[in-house]
């Protein structure tokens, strides 16, 4: 997801992935409380329901070994060796998911391998 607005209550975020892709929603801040009964305590702790996630490029990512790899291609890949490198960081096929979009920024099933023959020439 993107995160489009940060708010006191709710950030608003644009679905990338599944069945509600391009979707915007609000997430509202939650208030948990647990009560311990022998420290005569109530610890109250107020959260948004996400979790942090880091950003990097193909070539940042050479090298490394990722639990969970996240793909947006918002432009397709300018080689096919560079999208090689983003899906072999990955440790497992479950842990992989990618977002490829046409020119005007719609969603794809499928990716475009360009290759420019005329540097064979």
């Amino acid at each position: 997801m993107i995160v489009k607005r940060l708010g006191k209550w709710f950030i608003e975020v644009q679905i990338l992935t599944g069945t509600h892709v391009g979707d915007t929603v609000f997430l509202p801040r939650l208030s948990l409380s647990v009560h311990y009964k022998s420290l005569n305590f109530t610890l109250v702790r107020r959260q948004y329901p996400i979790a942090l996630s880091y950003a990097m490029t193909i070539n940042k990512s050479q090298g490394q070994t990722l639990n969970h790899v996240g793909i947006c291609l918002q432009r397709q890949v300018f080689s096919h060796g560079q999208l090689y490198v983003a899906m072999s960081r990955v440790t497992s096929e479950r842990g992989f998911k990618i977002l490829s979009c046409d020119s005007q920024g719609k969603p794809m099933k499928t990716m475009q391998n360009i290759v420019f023959t005329e540097i064979f020439e």
